[in-house]
Parts: C-alpha cells; structure tokens; sequence
C-alpha cells in the first residue's frame, strides 16, 4: 500500500513577527510544490529517504527508535515520532520519501518554508500509514515547533497545510510539545483548542517573488528581534501590524490597488522599525517594483531570502518580473496553490529511493 503527495510552499503576505506576539498573519501557499511517497511495510522496519540519504529506525508506541539523527532528516523524524506517540500503540513499518525543497540558480534555498512542507508531508502520510483519523494540522504544528525548540509561529506550516491564502494566529504548542514527551498525548490534543486558520478567497491581484540571491537564518533573526524587543513594544507594533494587514487583506479582493499599496509599503516600513532586516538587494528589488506600477515586501524574517510581490494584474507582472530577471534576480511567477493532497501519479525518482530499501 502506497500513496503519493504533494504540498505546497509558503510565503508571508502579512504580520511577520507580530504573530509570534499574538497578532495575526496572512500567509500564501504557492508554488513550486513539493512531493513525496510513502509505502506501508509489513514490519516495523522504518525508512526516511532524502537527497542526503537514508535514515533507518523501528517503529515503537513511544515514537520511532533512531540511529543518529542529522540536522537535515530532524522535521520529518520529530514529525514520525510525534504522530506515533499520538497512536500510542504497536504500528506497521514505513518507507517515507521527499523530495527536496525548490532552490535558486546558485543552489540556495529560496525562503519559502521548505522545512514546514517537509512536516505537513509527513504528518499527512503517517494519517495514511496509521489508518486513523489523526489531526494531521496539529501534529505538524508540535513537530515543527518541537524540531526547532519552541520557536517559529507555524503560520508556514498552516499554509502548507491548508492551501490559498490563510489567516491565521499562532497555535500554542508548549503544553501540546509537554504531553508528548511526558504523557497523556493524545487527551492533550483532543482538549486543544481548533487551530485558528481561515482561508481567503482567491486574489484579485498578481502574485510574484524576487529571490535576492541571500538566505537568512529566521530563528537568529527572530532571536535578536525578540532580545531588544520588551513587552509594551511588541504591544504597539502587533497592533499597527494588525492594522496592515487587515487593510492589505482588503486589497487582495481588489479594489484601490494605490490604497493597498501604501498598506504594503507600510507593512514592509514597520518591519525595518524591528532592525536591519532589508538588505541592499532588497531595496532594489522593492524600488524596481515601484517602477513598474508594482508593490512588494519582504516576505518572512526578512536579512535575506526574497521579496513578494503584487502587481495589478498580469501584464504588468510580467513587466516587471522580465525587468527584475534583468538584473540578475531569480524570480517566479506566482499562483496561489492548494494545501497538502494525495497525487494520482508518484515521482520518479521517488519510487525508486523507496525501491532500493525494500
């Protein structure tokens, strides 16, 4: 028994670091997607299968028993052991394999929540091996936050998740991540609250992304913002960015692109009142877009990756991702994607990881 995946990536239209601190997001699940197949074994036997190679484990009801986990299998183990302890008894063995985030020309990732799409493909396919009707949102909700120490808001993952344009408030994962590790799971995730994710209808505008040729490290950049940063001051910027962002939701739908535009730009100037988050590249990006009838901001922590974009309509998209790629930018022509789902045919290359450990 076998089932093929696909999910997509994720880049934030609003509210970055003011949904760590309560405030709300407004995330986009776009392409390119990510795919991945699972087969259902007859053993315990338990195979993650990325580009780097091949982790081995045996399943338990306490979550799989590892060898040494390196850096790059660590979201989908944590994702594995955190849908088996949810199961909390004896499970079949699993081959699990995923394909690699999309990257730039010169082999950087591109920003767009390679990591959360690797959980929720995850937790996705373990509702598939375990037959049961799991929550797989909330699992990899936990196994993202639990992966990276508590930190991040899972807006990512929810997008991944759920598909089209959400908004969404951070779920609160502590006492989920406690119950895990000392018991008492899975009546702790039934008595957590529903995840409040609410998905937008379609964009009236054009989507677009700038790669600016960076990566930055989100949990440092959200580690210096939050050690400068006191109570009272994250207060006042959620509530200016909530303002933003319920504005910059209006727009979507379409109307006065001017008046959604100065919400954009607002968004993007509030984020550098938190640090050096633009970098050079950024702001030619930025001001190209400007130039072309366009907006754009930076998507995420911000200290590199990428910039999204909107523009009017298609043409002058065009326009203006032809006159970035100009100058030497990676860009990518957006459409919002729908969520994580189950595909009719399986890659390749996949198949054949999964074959080799038979």
């Amino acid at each position: 028994m076998e089932r093929a995946l696909s999910a997509p990536g994720k880049l934030f239209v609003s509210g970055e670091y003011a949904v760590l601190w309560g405030g709300v997001s407004r995330v986009a699940a776009v392409g390119p997607r990510t795919s991945a197949m699972v087969r259902r074994r007859w053993d315990s036997q338990v195979h993650i299968c990325l580009e780097e190679g091949t982790l081995y484990g045996r399943t338990t009801p306490r979550g799989v028993r590892w060898g040494e986990v390196s850096p790059g299998f660590s979201f989908v183990a944590r994702t594995l052991d955190e849908a088996l302890r949810l199961h909390g008894r004896e499970s079949v063995g699993f081959d699990l394999a995923v394909a690699p985030s999309a990257v730039g020309p010169n082999g950087k990732k591109l920003g767009m929540g390679g990591s959360a799409c690797a959980t929720v493909l995850a937790a996705d396919a373990m509702r598939f091996v375990l037959e049961e009707k799991l929550d797989a949102l909330k699992v990899a909700l936990v196994s993202h936050a639990a992966a990276q120490g508590g930190k991040g808001s899972g807006g990512d993952v929810a997008a991944s998740y759920a598909g089209g344009i959400v908004r969404y408030r951070r779920f609160e994962v502590a006492g989920l991540i406690e119950a895990s590790s000392a018991g008492g799971f899975r009546a702790a995730v039934d008595a957590a609250p529903a995840v409040d994710v609410w998905r937008l209808p379609a964009p009236q505008v054009s989507l677009g992304y700038a790669f600016t040729g960076e990566s930055a490290s989100t949990r440092v950049l959200i580690s210096q913002v939050e050690a400068k940063m006191g109570e009272a001051g994250r207060r006042a910027f959620v509530e200016r960015s909530d303002a933003l962002g319920h504005e910059i939701e209006v727009g979507l739908g379409g109307g006065d692109f001017r008046a959604f535009s100065e919400a954009v730009r607002e968004q993007h100037a509030l984020l550098q009142e938190l640090g050096p988050l633009e970098t050079e590249p950024m702001r030619r990006v930025l001001g190209m877009a400007s130039a072309y009838g366009s907006v754009g901001k930076q998507s995420g922590a911000g200290g590199g990756d990428g910039c999204i974009l909107f523009s009017p309509d298609a043409e002058k998209r065009a326009a203006l991702l032809e006159g970035i790629r100009a100058r030497g930018f990676h860009t990518l022509e957006l459409e919002v994607e729908p969520g994580v789902r189950g595909e009719a045919q399986p890659d390749g290359k996949l198949r054949s990881w999964l074959d080799a450990v038979r």
